[in-house]
């Protein structure tokens, strides 16, 4: 099922993924196609971000320009339930970012998303569900409307943490945003 998934985004499309917090809404993140279609899908503003996931640390590399502290940093909380913000390359597209220069990047500790993201390369990130209501903990909470436009649903079984992953501002050291993984991101920045 990741393989047929995978395919799907190498082709343009969107799945809903799981990960270790909840499910996500995933398709290619450096197609603006495709990055436009996940915000049709959950209703979301363009002038609201849409974070990227990774499968190691030299695809994060490619996405985004991190120092070698910062990288030393990451060592240490990621992959994890904690996605960072930090500064992305021009190969990310402006639609994804809402036009600034920092990208949510997010490291899963999910087997079944990192196989899709080894095999499609880097995907959106953002949860199953639409703008304002309640993101996805299993498959069995996915909206059937959500489900009736994505291309594929894949079940990774229940989301260990259930709440979106922490976001921290790697640059500022500080939360943006509180959730799965505050523990991790606090020990971090000390």
């Amino acid at each position: 099922m990741t393989d047929s998934a995978a395919r799907y985004v190498i082709g343009g499309g969107v799945i809903v993924y799981p990960t270790e917090t909840v499910y996500g809404l995933g398709a290619n993140a450096l197609d603006e196609q495709a990055v436009m279609r996940v915000f049709l899908i959950k209703k979301r503003p363009l002038d609201r971000p849409i974070s990227l996931a990774v499968s190691n640390f030299d695809m994060l590399e490619k996405v985004a320009q991190v120092s070698r502290k910062d990288m030393e940093l990451l060592h240490q909380i990621l992959p994890g339930p904690v996605s960072v913000l930090v500064k992305k390359r021009s190969i990310v597209p402006d639609i994804l970012t809402a036009g600034s220069s920092l990208v949510g990047i997010r490291y899963p500790d999910h087997e079944t998303a990192l196989r899709i993201i080894d095999l499609a390369g880097p995907i959106t990130s953002t949860s199953a569900n639409r703008t304002g209501s309640n993101p996805p903990t299993s498959v069995d909470t996915v909206s059937p409307e959500i489900r009736a436009r994505v291309d594929e649903v894949v079940d990774g079984g229940k989301c260990p943490y259930g709440q979106p992953s922490t976001l921290l501002d790697l640059e500022k050291r500080v939360i943006v945003r509180p959730g799965a993984g505050l523990d991790i991101a606090m020990r971090a920045i000390g």
